[in-house]
Order: structure tokens, then sequence, then C-alpha cells
């Protein structure tokens, strides 16, 4: 076989998976959380899964557009949050996490994709999966100049409830598109790393995600990959504050 994969790893490439991250987005900190209300909270994460919908409708519209009609086919490629909803990583495993005062993540259901039936089958991966964290991205951007307009034109002052629910939507996005880029399986950005390993590295990269949640949750108790991915953020949000900067 040497160095081409095989077919089970083919099927597990074959689901772009969106795991969002909370560390204080999706649960913001006590003092944050004080300031918004239980209504503050309820609409930041309604529109956290709003964002995540949209993510993995993101997915699912690229993979079409790269020849995979398999999501739109299933009904996924819609930006309706419900079929995308997981009871287990969209709702449960978030909510015991809160609980239990643990760094928070949890996700969206994966899209599935077809590797077969996209056209340059890695490349188009890589892309299908860069579709996720682009689509935060954009988001994040929508949310900053909105924030920026109803403190600059709206009157809000900047801990109104409005103006606070826009901000943590927006830190919450920041923080959606760092994480999915993190190069660790099944995120998002492995997909890509995937595509630019030399040949024989990739089946044995593949490889790490039968244990990559795992990962990815322990790595989050290291302060310094925490420390890693808010720096991350701060650039992201650096780069969106340049581009909204003619807002306010």
């Amino acid at each position: 076989m040497g160095t081409r994969p095989s077919i089970s790893w083919l099927r597990r490439i074959g689901e772009v998976s969106c795991l969002g991250l909370v560390v204080t987005a999706v649960a913001p900190s006590a003092a944050a959380s004080g300031s918004l209300g239980p209504l503050g909270i309820a609409l930041v994460v309604a529109f956290l899964v709003l964002s995540l919908g949209i993510h993995e409708a993101a997915h699912a519209w690229v993979a079409y557009r790269c020849g995979d009609p398999t999501a739109k086919e299933l009904g996924r490629m819609t930006l309706n949050p419900i079929p995308h909803i997981d009871l287990w990583m969209t709702i449960l495993l978030p909510g015991l996490l809160a609980f239990m005062g643990a760094p928070i993540f949890g996700g969206a259901k994966p899209v599935p994709v077809n590797f077969h039936r996209l056209r340059s089958p890695l490349r188009d991966m890589a892309l299908v999966a860069l579709a996720g964290p682009a689509s935060n991205f954009l988001i994040a951007i929508v949310f900053a100049a909105a924030w920026k307009i109803c403190i600059a034109y709206g009157g809000y002052e900047q801990d109104s409830l409005m103006a606070l629910v826009l901000q943590w939507s927006f830190f919450s996005n920041v923080m959606l598109t760092a994480f999915n880029l993190i190069p660790i399986p099944p995120l998002d950005g492995s997909r890509v790393m995937t595509w630019l390993l030399p040949a024989p590295m990739r089946h044995g990269y593949m490889a790490l995600e039968r244990f990559g949640i795992l990962l990815v949750f322990l790595l989050l108790y290291i302060p310094q990959v925490r420390a890693l991915l808010f720096q991350m953020g701060d650039g992201i949000m650096s780069l969106i504050a340049s581009l909204t900067s003619g807002i306010g």
C-alpha cells in the first residue's frame, strides 16, 4: 500500500468537523456574564449557534462547488441551524463543561464530504475545510461593524446589553476562526496541513484523528497553548479592526 491512504482513512477525512471553541467565548467570564444577564447570554449563545450553522453550510457549499453534492443531497447546504445541531456536541457537552467550570468547547454536526467525488480531492478537501473558518471570520467582521455602528450612531453605551451581545458575538466568531485553524485532526486546519504535507507523511499525520478530540481537550488545559490561541485571536481582531476602521 505504501504511502497511499487506506479507504477507512478516506472515510474519516470525509467528514469536515466543526469543533467550536468557547474558552470563555460561549460562556463569558463571571463578570461579563453578570453584565450580560440571562437574556444577553441567551442571545450570545443563539448567535453562536447561528454562526455554527453558517460554518457548516459554508463547508457544504464549497464541497458542492468542488464537485461533491453529498451534503446538498442530505439537506445540509442550508443556513437553517437546526439540521446542523448535534445533541451531544452542540448542547450536552458544552452545558456539562460549563456546569463543571471547565474550558468549554462544542461543535456542530459534521458535514459529510465524499472524498472521491471531489475533482481534486486533497486540494478540494483543504478548500472545503477553510470555508468554515472563513465564514466565521466574515461573521466576526459583521458583528464588529454592527458593534461600532451601535456605539457611534445608535446612541448605545459600551456597557449596554446590545453592545455587549455584539461584542461577545464578535469575540466568539474570532475564536472560532482561530480554533478551527489549529492543525490537529479533526479540526479544519488539519485538512489544509494534510494537503501541504509530503505524501509519505500524510497517513501517519491523519492517523492522529482517532485521538484528535482528546488531544484538543487536553491542550486547552495547557496555559501556553491557550495563550497562543488567544494571541491568534488578537491578531485576527487587529486585522478586523483595520478592515472596519472607517466605521464610527
